[in-house]
């Protein structure tokens, strides 16, 4: 049994490109879809995409709801399922429209690995997370440790981000000249700082006390 498909190599090269370049999409997000083209793959036994039918599609629904997960021991959470299947769709209709498959695929075949309605709404449903109470994070805060300047400074860290809501991704990356301690505000600059959506903008203090303002300044030394 073969292991790759050089003609369809070739064309997940180009759609990668086209993801990073033009959607702008992280490399991390193009692997995802990486990984799923290639279980995808291998359950037409790496058959040319040109030769897709859409009962390739509709069985690899069907299989992919009978497969249990390695690592839980449980079939595949739905919204792992849907994303694997929003991901072969994408992929077939942008494929749909490039040289050389125009005249063997249609947009409408991509439509095929819908998931049924039920399957989308349960994949798509949010639980709502416990996030710790802000005297949990006071008490954990003055709990830690603080005697060399590591243990200073992981437990400044914790002050600033309790007192500005930041991402830690994006605590870790902004420099000194971001806080603005008599305004009471840091400037999130995409330029440097790894921001949500890399989008730049003012985010101003929470009203956490002066204590921990306080332990804060220790880092900024302002």
């Amino acid at each position: 049994m073969r292991k790759h498909n050089p003609k369809n190599e070739r064309i997940k090269r180009r759609y990668f490109i086209f993801l990073e370049e033009a959607k702008r999409m992280k490399s991390t997000s193009v692997d995802q879809v990486a990984a799923a083209l290639s279980q995808f793959e291998a359950f037409t036994k790496h058959k040319d995409f040109a030769a897709f039918h859409i009962e390739d599609a509709r069985k690899f629904k069907r299989n992919l709801a009978e497969t249990v997960s390695p690592d839980t021991g449980k079939p595949l959470a739905k919204g792992t399922i849907y994303s694997r299947l929003m991901a072969l769709k994408t992929f077939f209709e942008w494929l749909a429209g490039q040289s050389g498959y125009r005249s063997r695929l249609t947009y409408a075949d991509a439509a095929y690995f819908n998931p049924s309605n039920r399957d989308t709404e349960i994949a798509k449903t949010v639980r709502e997370k416990r996030v710790a109470t802000f005297d949990e994070i006071r008490r954990a805060l003055f709990a830690m440790p603080n005697t060399t300047d590591i243990e200073k400074r992981n437990r400044a860290v914790m002050a600033f981000i309790a007192m500005t809501g930041a991402r830690d991704g994006a605590v870790a990356s902004f420099k000194v000249k971001d806080v603005d301690m008599s305004r009471r505000r840091v400037y999130q600059d995409a330029r440097h700082a790894n921001t949500k959506f890399s989008k730049s903008f003012h985010t101003d203090f929470c009203p956490v006390g002066e204590d921990i303002e306080q332990v804060s300044r220790t880092i900024l030394r302002t």
